[in-house]
């Protein structure tokens, strides 16, 4: 009698494991403010990515610069990364000085997923400040985000390309919390505020009906530096903007999801397989992810593809660039 039990919760047990779902595999993963694009598309994505077998163990508000670190020293299995980082990395420069070259070993632990549009870049002046065009900022105070950060390096570059100027020299560059600046520009702390917004961003058009401002265009000749790809702010986006008219060139800040080399194969391909597939449906889900273009997958990637990622645009049919297949 217990014999045939035994071989009947056998089989009970053996059909309950046919119709059972594979147990997700879990992985952990760091990124920057859960109410920006870079914590919502992850936060987007983790019930897709949970469906197709990956599960999230997810940490925003992170300090990326340190996420970086982390997964080239293997204690992290994915982050959200700016490419400037990667780059500053791979040269032991910048928050890694003090690696040397000990930078460039680390580098060569990491892979790249994929590259998305994070932040729209808005170049505020007040409309009676006298900074109608950028030659107008020289000497002026400009805000260049947080104290620490990449978003300092890269709003720089966004000034140098508009006006030729730099910190330092030509203007003042001002540094405040991302949350405080607005209200910092309002109380006339600096004369131009530089931040990444989404285009229609409530915050800017509130600004606006407090007092007219506009917005300076980055030249539309101007190459975009490693981290941003260029796009356009419509007209008549913002009622109060007096120059409401125009279309303002700007640039998209650009952030690449990136994994520990020693990442499986399967999770990889999944994690960048679903992110493709997944992609319309999640922009329709949430406004602020309507910056999210597939067509942005290799902008201002520097580090190699894992071989998961290659695997799923080979079979989708997408040109790999050979600078982004490893040795």
């Amino acid at each position: 009698m217990n014999t045939l039990k035994t071989a009947q919760l056998a089989a009970l047990a053996m059909c309950a494991s046919l119709t059972l779902p594979v147990a997700a595999q879990t992985i952990a993963m760091e990124t920057a403010g859960a109410g920006s694009v870079l914590g919502l598309m992850p936060q987007g994505m983790a019930p897709d990515w949970s469906k197709a077998g990956v599960s999230l163990q997810l940490a925003t508000g992170q300090t990326l610069t340190k996420s970086l670190l982390k997964m080239s020293k293997g204690s992290l299995d994915a982050a959200v990364v700016p490419p400037t980082a990667f780059a500053a990395l791979k040269k032991g420069v910048g928050p890694y000085s003090s690696l040397g070259d000990k930078g460039k070993a680390l580098a060569g632990n990491v892979r790249s997923l994929f590259s998305f549009g994070s932040s729209t870049y808005h170049m505020v002046v007040w409309a009676d400040s006298g900074s109608a065009e950028w030659n107008q900022i020289k000497g002026k105070r400009v805000f260049i985000g947080p104290p620490a950060g990449a978003a300092n390096s890269m709003i720089r570059s966004i000034v140098k390309a508009g006006s030729g100027y730099e910190d330092g020299k030509d203007y003042t560059g001002i540094k405040a919390p991302w949350n405080a600046a607005m209200q910092s520009f309002k109380d006339g702390q600096f004369d131009m505020f530089v931040s990444t917004l989404p285009v229609g961003s409530q915050a800017l058009v509130e600004l606006g009906m407090a007092k007219p401002f506009r917005l300076l265009s980055v030249p539309a000749q101007a190459e975009p530096s490693l981290g941003f790809t260029r796009t356009v702010i419509p007209a008549n986006t913002y009622p109060d903007q007096v120059n409401k008219d125009q279309d303002i060139t700007t640039w998209v800040s650009i952030m690449t999801m990136m994994v520990k080399k020693d990442l499986s194969n399967e999770i990889a391909y999944k994690l960048t397989k679903t992110y493709f597939e997944s992609l319309d449906a999640v922009k329709k889900g949430n406004s602020m992810l309507a910056i999210l273009r597939a067509e942005d997958r290799f902008a201002s990637l520097v580090a190699p593809l894992h071989p998961g990622a290659v695997q799923y645009y080979k079979e989708a049919g997408v040109d790999i660039p050979a600078r982004l297949l490893a040795n």
